[in-house]
């Protein structure tokens, strides 16, 4: 066997191939683990909590006398399933329901027993809690064949007719939830717009989602009247959209899968929205009481059918979230300032802008320097090319690169020496001109959302040598 030495053809070669896999297999990475994550995500976040919801520490009023056999019959049962809270009487055990300090009370007598529960706080657990306590009447001492067994429900928090299966406040949130994450994933390609506009545009859209998502309830009778709804409903989504705005200059290219991952994988099976919280594993318990969707849940549950019980805190927990959106923001609006500083006063070669698929921006373009205002997009990066006594020069080729030398543009002066171009992300750009019979200049611009820049060339004649 005749074998290559180093640095021959074929030892090239064979390094060349190694090198092309190693680069496909990056970029099959780069490509894929957001699909990768998301199917991880629906997995471990949906299919687990909800394939088999059984009660979790589920409270149950009832009076003190009878606690300790029932707290026993219980555990035999559904172990760790329910806990019951000691009240005086029947009154109490109403009350504690419509107080919100238990999901159900339970009088078993004497007489028929009486079950109260609230579908307000869920169908599906009024569901188990009917079945258990059913079989808990069947099973009470003293109970026979002959004798007076059968169940009463009463039901102290009813929900709105159009509301069949206590699920559609769980859609409305929704429908305040996801398009507010999206808004933020398009808004990050429109590159002519600052952080200050495009924080104002998620509090206008916000607030037009909310009126809409409230008016359309309304409507199709899914939830109760109260006007109040719709500033909760707007809170949920300044919590979701201005997060995730913040988030962007510190997870960059991660951002689909951070703020996925908050404001869905996570938050939709803590929320108690489609299947109560008291039925799902204890990590999505305990993300119920931060996580904003199941705030906004509980907010409005206290609101519609609780008389206003517990509302505040969450609605504070909402305005946390917000308050550390903006936070957020302050920080990423300091970051960019010092890199822009930073990049300017000095020639160190600042990183590379994020490049994802996920946070693509608008692709680098150049423009007709002159045309219709009414025209999208608008120019990032516009200047004006002379020679040294101020004409205008044409058909200067104007290359726009990225600090690595990658090349973003190119474009070509008018007869006025105007250029334009457009879909730059926010980064610090080398712009060169260039014309056959002139020396060429080169510029270092920075280009930041929000704030076109200009930057005008004046270039000598080349010497002709004879």
């Amino acid at each position: 066997m005749v074998r290559s030495a180093p640095g021959t053809t074929a030892d090239t070669t064979t390094r060349g191939e190694g090198s092309t896999k190693r680069e496909t297999a990056l970029t099959l990475v780069r490509t894929l683990w957001f699909p990768a994550f998301m199917f991880t995500g629906f997995l471990v976040c949906y299919l687990l909590p909800f394939h088999n919801p059984v009660p979790h520490h589920v409270k149950v009023a009832v009076p003190a006398a009878t606690a300790a056999p029932l707290q026993h019959a219980l555990d035999r049962g559904v172990p760790g399933g329910f806990d019951l809270v000691p009240v005086h009487d029947a009154d109490a055990a109403r009350a504690a329901v419509t107080d919100r300090d238990a999901v159900a009370g339970y009088v078993p007598g004497p007489g028929a027993p009486e079950l109260f529960t609230a579908k307000a706080d869920g169908y599906s657990l009024e569901n188990v809690l009917q079945k258990t306590f059913t079989t808990v009447a069947q099973q009470s001492p003293g109970r026979h064949a002959g004798g007076q067994s059968a169940l009463k429900v009463t039901e102290v928090a009813p929900i709105a007719a159009g509301d069949g299966m206590g699920t559609g406040l769980f859609y409305v949130v929704l429908a305040c939830t996801i398009p507010a994450y999206v808004m933020v994933m398009m808004l990050l390609r429109a590159t002519n717009l600052g952080r200050r506009d495009k924080i104002l545009v998620l509090a206008v859209s916000g607030a037009v989602l909310a009126l809409v998502a409230y008016g359309v309830a309304r409507w199709m009778n899914v939830i109760p009247e109260d006007p109040l709804a719709i500033l909760f409903l707007f809170l949920m989504s300044q919590a979701v959209s201005q997060t995730a705005l913040g988030l962007v200059p510190f997870v960059k290219q991660y951002l689909p899968g951070v703020a996925m991952g908050l404001f869905v994988l996570l938050s939709m099976p803590s929320s108690g929205g489609a299947i109560p919280v008291q039925m799902v594993p204890g990590f999505f318990r305990a993300l119920h009481p931060v996580m904003p969707m199941g705030n906004l849940i509980e907010a409005l549950r206290g609101l519609f059918y609780f008389g206003g019980k517990d509302v505040v805190p969450h609605v504070l927990v909402l305005l946390a979230w917000i308050a550390a959106a903006f936070v957020l923001h302050g920080l990423g609006a300091l970051l960019a300032r010092r890199a822009a500083a930073r990049d300017t006063a000095t020639d160190t070669v600042p990183e590379p802008p994020v490049e994802d698929p996920a946070l693509e921006t608008g692709q680098p373009e150049a423009l007709p320097p002159h045309r219709a205002a009414s025209l999208l997009p608008l120019p990032q990066l516009t200047g004006r090319v002379t020679d040294t006594a101020g004409h205008p020069l044409r058909d200067v080729v104007i290359t726009v690169t990225g600090t690595h030398g990658r090349e973003l543009l190119r474009a070509t002066t008018d007869d006025e020496g105007a250029y334009a171009a457009a879909g730059l992300a926010e980064q610090t750009v080398v712009v060169i001109a260039s014309a056959p019979s002139r020396l060429s200049a080169v510029a270092r611009v920075a280009i930041r959302d929000g704030h076109p820049a200009r930057h005008d060339f004046h270039l000598a004649g080349r010497a002709v040598t004879v």
